[in-house]
Parts: structure tokens; sequence; C-alpha cells
């Protein structure tokens, strides 16, 4: 049994290490692709903006005033905003990809290394006995 999950797990590994950074390149293009349309739609939104404002300040107005720089800043300041959000998000995407990516890889090698100290464990008890069984030998002879 224990032979069996060892093989699956080797197998699972190997498969692992050899498809893993097919994955990962996989995981950084679609995430530039998803960051890149997310940045032009963004822009899209801000040509908008400022082609509404472009607009609206075309349109003849009683009172002559200049529009705010006030509002300009709010609106460059919203922006950078959503985009300091957008990088946190991905820096998040990007931790809990390597931790799914770590995790199996993580329990496969605990998984391996205790099976190596219980055989370690086995031979020093193993060496023990027989260092007991030869003194026991020597005291009967005695």
């Amino acid at each position: 049994m224990k032979l069996k999950i060892l093989n699956v797990l080797t197998v699972g590994l190997v498969t692992l290490a050899v498809l893993s950074p097919g994955i990962i390149v996989f995981n950084l293009i679609w995430g530039r692709h998803i960051e890149l349309v997310r940045t032009q739609n963004l822009s899209c939104q801000i040509t908008k903006i400022n082609k509404g404002s472009d607009s609206l300040s075309l349109q003849p107005q009683s009172i002559n005033t200049l529009p705010s720089p006030t509002s300009k800043k709010l609106s460059q300041h919203n922006f950078f905003v959503q985009v300091q959000i957008l990088a946190k998000q991905y820096k998040i995407a990007a931790i809990l990809q390597w931790l799914v990516l770590a995790t199996p890889i993580g329990i496969g090698f605990w998984i391996i290394g205790y099976d190596r100290y219980l055989v370690y464990r086995a031979a020093v008890l193993k060496a023990q006995v027989e260092m007991l069984e030869r003194l026991w030998q020597q005291s009967i002879e005695q």
C-alpha cells in the first residue's frame, strides 16, 4: 500500500516538475494579458471621462468659469487608486498561485522524508536490538 502511494506521488511530482515551467509561463502571460486588458479598459474610461468633460465645457454657459483643476486631480487620483488596487490583487493572485503550486510538492517531499525517517529509525532500532542480543549472548557464555 505504501509503495503504491509512493509510486503515485512520484509520478505526480515528476509530472508536475515537467509541466510546471509551462504552467508558470502560461500563468505569467495570462496574468499580463488580464492586466493589459484592465489597463486598456481604465484608459478607455479615462478618455470617456475626458471627452465627456470636453463636451460639457464646449456647451455655452451663462457664466464663464474655468474647469477646476481639482476635478482633474480627482479623476487622475481615482485612476491611480484603481491601478494600485489592481496591483495588489495581482500580487495576491501570484502568491496564491505559488501556494497552490508549492503545497502538493511540499506534501510529497514531506511524505518521502517521513518514509525515509521511518526506514532510518527501523535500521537504528535493528542495530540496537542486535547489540543487546550480542551482550545477552556474552553474559550467558560467561
